[in-house]
């Protein structure tokens, strides 16, 4: 997100929310630690917002320029904290039984990024945040739906039980790596399901002015672009990851320089 598009004065906040957001994000996923050692490296940041809340400025290097990013520009911590609880409960909770869950989930583990950037830009009415959440989880949602595999290796499924159950899909299905009709269904109405909230996030890119309506223009660009590279393949996630290449790269640009056409109201489930 602290790419060329953001103004130059907003390139080290950012930096230093991706930075913590990152880091504490490996704890959880990253490596052959285990579980005890991810969930105290997660705790030694909670301490460290702890720090910064009560005016230290920790002197590690992820914490530290978090500090100054806070201090600089008065950002609330509570989103810091909800992506730490987010990025704990990978450690310990490895499938979801419903969409609400789910959600729940993706309320602390992207939303927060979102809102940390509408305080940054001074963009805090009800209407932003709801439509950040929008663009935030259903980015989230496609990640998880272009991961299938990779969080299947690491023992996590995200896709629900009750869609699994409503579609006739097991997770032998997902072990196997089949993509058979039921799968193709199962991942085409997922896929629905984000498209359908980055649709209903997208007017904040074009509400937004200057630089920063156009990274959020190009975020859901980006994300839609994934969906559409999953239903190219009908959901096949198995033999090779859905990612933008070449002409997709192009296409988010422009997307995010000219604006994306934003449906009065979505047809996607919710």
């Amino acid at each position: 997100m602290a790419s060329w598009l953001l103004p130059a004065r907003m390139r080290q906040p950012v930096e230093a929310v991706y930075h913590f957001a990152r880091t504490a994000d490996d704890f959880a996923d990253e490596g052959d630690l285990p579980d005890a050692e991810r969930l105290r490296r997660l705790d030694h940041f909670r301490r460290g917002l702890d720090a910064i809340e009560a005016g230290s400025r920790p002197a590690h290097p992820v914490l530290g320029p978090l500090a100054d990013a806070v201090a600089a520009h008065s950002l609330p911590l509570a989103p810091l904290r909800d992506l730490l609880d987010a990025f704990s409960q990978d450690v310990v909770k490895k499938r979801y039984e419903t969409i609400a869950e789910l959600m729940d989930y993706c309320r602390r583990s992207a939303d927060p990024v979102g809102r940390l950037m509408l305080a940054l830009f001074g963009q805090d009415a009800p209407r932003d945040r709801a439509e950040s959440d929008c663009v935030c989880s259903g980015l989230q949602l496609a990640n998880h739906w272009q991961d299938v595999a990779i969080d299947w290796r690491k023992g996590r499924v995200y896709l629900p039980r009750e869609d699994l159950d409503c579609f006739g899909v097991d997770e032998s299905q997902i072990a196997a790596g089949r993509p058979d009709t039921r799968w193709r269904d199962l991942m085409a109405f997922q896929c629905e399901r984000a498209r359908g909230m980055l649709e209903r996030g997208s007017p904040l890119g074009a509400r937004l002015p200057g630089r920063v309506g156009m990274e959020i223009r190009a975020i859901v660009a980006g994300g839609l672009c994934i969906l559409d590279r999953i239903d190219a393949v009908g959901g096949d996630v198995f033999t090779r990851r859905p990612r933008l290449e070449g002409l997709d790269w192009a296409r988010v640009f422009w997307r995010g320089i000219v604006g994306l056409r934003s449906p009065a109201a979505t047809t996607g489930p919710a």
